[in-house]
């Protein structure tokens, strides 16, 4: 089930209503930490892996 234009409208001011509009920046701002904390430990999980084929050539 995909969402269209109209539905994602309507979550946003369902939204916004639970939490009000001054809430909002800072559960944005918590979400984009922890997504950059995320890929931060997505990344140093890879590296180990590329390091360690790059030792054995």
């Amino acid at each position: 089930m995909r969402l269209n234009g109209w539905e994602w409208i309507i979550i946003l001011v369902i939204v916004l209503l639970i939490w009000g509009g001054p809430k909002l920046p800072g559960l944005a701002k918590s979400l984009a930490q922890s997504l950059r904390i995320f890929k931060k430990e997505m990344k140093t999980d890879e590296k180990p892996k590329d390091e360690g084929t790059a030792s054995n050539s």
